[in-house]
């Protein structure tokens, strides 16, 4: 009976992750132009992947402007697991050839250090694809 009490006690006081899911939302280019500049904000664990098509050979460029520094971003390219940039060790700018064509993701977040206290960030994420 003490075990089962406990077990409540501790689930109730776990704060829940359902407001620090991953959002992912895709990115489009507005007719005329190859870059978009989103303004948003995250707070914890909670995270954004924004999702972007890159055609063989074109220029992938991402840039983030943030109020916390602790935030970051990394970049996964198609069909690969690890991200190919980790924004923590490089910083906060981007940029790669496509060596084929695929959906790219800008994952937006913030350190463990910030996120365990519940941190917000504001930021701007500039994504731009050239020829």
């Amino acid at each position: 009976m003490l075990a089962r009490c406990l077990a409540i006690c501790l689930l109730l006081a776990t704060p829940t992750l359902a407001k620090d899911a991953l959002r992912t939302e895709r990115v489009e280019f507005a007719k005329g132009t190859s870059s978009k500049t989103i303004a948003s904000s995250i707070r914890g664990y909670g995270a954004v992947r924004y999702v972007v098509r890159v055609e063989a050979g074109q220029t992938l460029n991402a840039s983030l402007k943030t109020s916390n520094p602790s935030n970051y971003f990394n970049v996964t390219a198609p069909g690969a697991e690890a991200a190919a940039f980790v924004g923590s060790q490089s910083g906060n700018r981007f940029t790669v050839t496509a060596p084929s064509t695929g959906d790219y993701a800008v994952e937006v977040y913030l350190m463990r250090n910030a996120a365990r206290r519940n941190a917000m960030a504001n930021y701007t994420l500039s994504i731009g694809v050239s020829q």
